[in-house]
């Protein structure tokens, strides 16, 4: 396919070709958003789990906490509202290298993908996210992020790219919108198996962007396996030059809640 192929060649470009100072840590959440929905009248519940492998050992800010060897474990609850829409709320938490566990706040979102007929390939919507932060995961005690959703998926490929404008509300920083874009492809490789990469991008302020060579740059081989009724996806990520972290294992785990 085409475009499966020069999208993976863009992404594989950008990020053999990082340089560069400034340094960006993995979120507690590593995730490409697609169409998925849960159905109306239904919950769901996914759990995230994240864990440093390599990375920063120094706070970047005053109060942050270390990511080297940090485990981030977050709870998703979610329920479809109608069949185009649907809630989501985050219960993030992390237990740093020396044993300790820490609550990291809440956050809110809505899902909306918009109405697609039978058999079609192409899905577009936004997910649009409110909450707050400990100081020991982000300056900000408040944000927002607005996620588009952009994809295709057939029997065989997953494209799905997220151009994210992610914003801090709290008075003592910036409010100007961060672009933050993720990029997911994958093929099937088997039964209820699917492989592919996950690109994860920190470019800076949508009006004062980060220089090219400065910008930070995750790279994930991912699988996708459905196993009796569970969904999971799996990921070694791998952190280019100016990220914080240098390698970060991530898992996402749906349960069959209902």
């Amino acid at each position: 396919m085409r475009v499966v192929r020069y999208i993976t060649s863009v992404v594989a470009a950008a990020v053999l070709s990082l340089a560069g100072t400034c340094a960006f840590a993995a979120p507690d959440e590593i995730q490409v958003y697609t169409e998925e929905l849960d159905d109306p009248g239904k919950f769901g519940l996914e759990l995230h789990v994240n864990y440093v492998l390599k990375g920063a050992t120094e706070p970047s800010y005053e109060g942050e906490m270390k990511s080297q060897h940090r485990l981030q474990v977050t709870p998703e609850f979610s329920y479809g509202l109608t069949k185009s829409l649907e809630a989501g709320l985050y219960l993030p938490a992390a237990m740093s290298s020396d044993g300790n566990l820490y609550g990291n706040g809440m956050r809110f979102r809505l899902k909306y993908i918009a109405p697609r007929e039978d058999g079609a390939r192409l899905f577009w919507g936004l997910n649009t996210e409110l909450g707050y932060s400990a100081r020991r995961v982000s300056e900000s005690r408040a944000g927002l992020e607005l996620r588009p959703i952009i994809g295709f998926r057939n029997d065989k490929w997953l494209v799905s790219f997220n151009p994210i404008l992610d914003m801090d509300l709290s008075s003592n920083v910036s409010r100007e919108p961060k672009f933050e874009p993720a990029l997911k492809v994958t093929r099937k490789a088997g039964e209820g198996v699917h492989v592919g990469l996950e690109y994860y991008g920190e470019y800076g302020p949508i009006h004062h962007r980060i220089p090219v060579a400065e910008r930070g740059h995750y790279l994930y081989a991912v699988a996708d396996i459905e196993f009796k009724g569970f969904d999971i996806n799996f990921g070694i990520g791998r952190g280019f030059e100016n990220a914080g972290d240098k390698w970060v294992a991530k898992a996402i785990i749906a349960f069959p809640f209902n």
